[in-house]
């Protein structure tokens, strides 16, 4: 997928979230890269940067061919705290530059009140400098809602290129893909499978058995497909390598219509009543 950066962002990405720093992590990064995945998404709060930039390092695939994503945490909101999160990343992944970076969670009202658009918009400016510094190829957004994003939109002098969401059947954010959408900003799927709930949907079995595919190649199709970009992650080789064959086959348009249908359903926190 294009970006408004003008840069490229590979349109299936392998996320670290919950991996277990150390062997586990760097096994699984690698194993990732070997198995076609460009595209490595992490973050600070994960605890795992240092594991995920020596993956990297042993899978021998060049920095320049490979996509690495990495967010800003809730408690180093604000810009000077920012601008030193975004150093200690690159330390820690052993790297000189990030292809995207992304503010973590919004602040939102519940916790901030009147003062959360500010916070977030003091937290762009920071973004930009690290965009104009070239640390960061391209800066974006994570979790973040139209009531979230409008203040960033009005005042940023760099747009957001991305916006990383909880979507899945069950949970489309249809507000949030149309002014997404509107504003050029590529959407971004944390958690496609539904941490897993999702797997085991008569549904989706049912779509899955026909097709002779697994149950987690229907979903990240549908999610593709919905133009999408879903990061998926297992630490096993075989999963790994499963959830990157996607692209060989399509789901009719009455296949996607079952799929859109299912039941709402969340597995994250929300970003208006998260309180972390």
């Amino acid at each position: 997928m294009k970006l408004s950066s003008g840069y490229t962002i590979p349109d299936i990405g392998y996320g670290t979230f919950k991996t277990p720093d150390g062997e586990i992590c760097v096994n699984a990064v690698r194993e990732a890269i070997a198995a076609g995945y460009t595209h490595i998404d992490t973050a600070a709060v994960y605890h795992n940067e240092v594991s995920v930039g020596e993956g990297i390092r042993q899978s021998g695939k060049p920095r320049e061919e490979l996509f690495v994503t990495s967010k800003v945490w809730n408690t180093e909101r604000g810009y000077d705290k920012t601008l030193r999160a975004c150093e200690k990343t690159l330390k820690d992944l052993g790297m000189d530059y990030l292809d995207l970076y992304l503010i973590h969670w919004p602040a939102n009202k519940l916790q901030f009140g009147d003062k959360a658009a500010s916070i977030n918009v003091d937290t762009w400016r920071a973004m930009e400098r690290l965009a104009d510094e070239k640390m960061v190829r391209s800066i974006g957004l994570s979790n973040f809602y139209p009531q979230h994003m409008e203040p960033v939109l009005a005042t940023a002098n760099i747009p957001p290129t991305v916006d990383q969401i909880e979507f899945h059947p069950g949970l489309l954010q249809k507000d949030t893909l149309v002014i997404c959408r509107k504003n050029n900003i590529v959407v971004e799927a944390w958690s496609p499978l539904g941490r897993g709930h999702l797997l085991e949907n008569p549904d989706i079995a049912d779509i899955a058995g026909r097709r002779g595919r697994s149950a987690s190649q229907i979903i990240l199709r549908w999610v593709i497909q919905n133009n999408v970009l879903p990061l998926v992650k297992s630490v096993h080789a075989d999963r790994i390598r499963e959830n990157f064959n996607v692209f060989d086959f399509e789901l009719t348009p009455e296949e996607m219509s079952t799929i859109a249908a299912l039941p709402d359903a969340r597995f994250g926190s929300n970003p208006d009543t998260a309180e972390f």
